[in-house]
């Protein structure tokens, strides 16, 4: 089995939600198993560590994860159009996989959740892609093949999948949100295999 590793932050749930989905559809690709990894939160005064093993949800990222991986999908809330400072602070950690060029070759792609229809969905999505393809990765999008693509009216776009939660998080994920997801770990996965990831 190759692993893709889905990494990502989240703070209302709904952005580990969609992790749960693109999983879901990197596991529908045989010899492919997906490794759900989250990232802490960070603030700018820190009184106290976080515990080593979060309290809920998927276990915490180490930079071994990267090299056991055969493709990396990065998942994160909207923050200004921006990805979340969790996700950029472990990125910022990666010198030395840039260096070695850890991840070069292999496919990566990105997903977010929203507030708002024009929160900064693809923003944020090209945010996480631009060190993907400064450690050298291969960028994988959703085509408009994907009927869903053209059909969804909350999220998604040819960049990755996404999500509007609604300016209380009252949104559920949609239909066309949920199979946009899958079909990202998908196509993440397709590629990995293609590539010569393990089976």
């Amino acid at each position: 089995m190759a692993d893709i590793l889905v990494l990502y932050y989240s703070r209302g749930g709904h952005t580990a939600q969609l992790a749960r989905l693109v999983a879901r559809g990197v596991e529908e690709v045989e010899g492919m198993h997906a490794r759900l990894r989250q990232v802490p939160p960070v603030a700018p005064v820190t009184e106290s560590a976080q515990p080593p093993v979060p309290d809920e949800g998927a276990p915490y990222a180490a930079h071994a994860d990267l090299a056991e991986c055969a493709g990396l999908i990065l998942g994160s809330p909207t923050r200004f159009g921006n990805m979340a400072a969790p996700l950029k602070h472990f990125l910022d950690s990666t010198g030395a996989e840039w260096a070695s060029g850890t991840l070069a070759g292999k496919p990566a792609a990105a997903f977010t959740s929203t507030s708002t229809m024009h929160g900064g969905q693809e923003t944020t999505v090209l945010s996480m892609l631009l060190p993907l393809l400064h450690h050298g990765m291969l960028i994988v999008g959703i085509p408009y093949t994907e009927p869903a693509l053209n059909a969804t009216t909350g999220g998604g776009s040819p960049y990755g999948a996404g999500h509007v939660a609604g300016t209380g998080g009252e949104r559920r994920i949609g239909e066309h949100e949920r199979e946009l997801a899958r079909v990202l770990g998908r196509r993440v996965a397709e590629v990995a295999r293609r590539l010569g990831a393990p089976r």
